[in-house]
């Protein structure tokens, strides 16, 4: 559906307050000169999602345009880029990156029935494990290693988003969770069984969920490893914004995996708890780096910036 009122019309500040509470939250341990580019990539990123959605008028086609333009490096066609294109380029943004994340929100214009946990990661490194890599040009981190701790917490944290959004994304006609877990369902029974979840139908989905969640265990402890190749302050910042997005599935575990009864969210107090217990992340930065396991990136090696 068109809005009138949407993230390609607002402010940076105000985009990332609406759509992004949570790295709202988290924003505000990042300082002024960090916090501006990580809401104006925030922005960009949104308003691409939102194009693949049908949030904004003739979004699908005017996402095409703008992937023509990166790859060619022709004059923006796209008002969206001419507005965002001083920023790319300042931040150094890599273009196959940015390609990657617009691949990746295009495959979602398309029936979605993903087939196996390669494909889920894949997806999962398309749509959210290139804006970690982005993320880095924005915290000013330059070291190489940094980048698959980066890749790896942006998987997490769209590993958390598929299970908190299950019932919302099979009402879209998508279905996220693999075949190789759930067998053949479509979203429609996806749909059907979120009325009647306590049914021994309705178990491949919760053990699904579940399994997402273990799984994005994994990937967050990879990309939390990896804080301490960052800046202080951008350190401190990405540990509140994963540990307060991871706490949605440590709710969901907690009562039992309902992903028929709509989204989890997390409280005010709740946050504060998330920020206090990632002060507890800064003894990394006086420990040995943790080496990168690269059995994590077995499913997505050959992609931009994966190893």
């Amino acid at each position: 559906m068109v809005t009138t009122a949407h993230s390609e019309t607002m402010t940076a500040d105000d985009a990332l307050a609406v759509y992004g509470k949570s790295f709202h939250w988290a924003r505000r341990f990042l300082g002024q000169h960090m916090g501006i580019k990580a809401a104006r990539l925030y922005q960009f990123c949104r308003v691409l999602d939102d194009m693949a959605d049908g949030d904004i008028e003739h979004g699908p086609k005017r996402l095409g345009r703008i992937r023509k333009d990166l790859l060619t490096a022709g004059t923006a066609s796209d008002p969206l880029l001419t507005h965002f294109q001083p920023f790319l380029t300042k931040q150094k943004f890599p273009t196959k990156v940015i390609v990657a994340l617009i691949d990746g929100l295009l495959s979602d214009q398309k029936p979605v029935r993903i087939k196996s946990d390669a494909e889920l990661l894949s997806y999962a490194y398309h749509v959210a494990g290139t804006v970690g890599i982005l993320m880095c040009n924005v915290l000013d981190c330059d070291d190489e290693q940094a980048l698959a701790h980066a890749i790896d917490l942006g998987i997490a944290m769209q590993l958390t988003n598929i299970a908190r959004d299950v019932l919302e994304d099979a009402g879209m006609g998508r279905r996220y969770l693999p075949a190789s877990w759930v067998g053949n369902l479509a979203p429609k029974q996806i749909v059907t069984l979120a009325k009647t979840p306590n049914d021994d139908a309705a178990l491949p989905v919760t053990n699904a969920v579940s399994r997402l969640l273990t799984l994005a265990d994994d990937y967050y402890k990879s990309g939390i490893a990896g804080l301490s190749y960052l800046p202080l302050r951008a350190h401190l910042s990405i540990a509140v914004a994963a540990l307060v997005y991871r706490q949605i599935g440590v709710q969901l575990a907690q009562q039992n995996h309902p992903w028929h009864g709509g989204r989890q969210s997390t409280s005010i107090s709740t946050k504060i708890r998330c920020s206090l217990r990632a002060f507890g992340s800064l003894r990394l930065r006086f420990q040995k780096a943790v080496p990168h396991d690269s059995n994590l990136h077995n499913a997505i090696r050959g992609l931009p910036h994966v190893r």
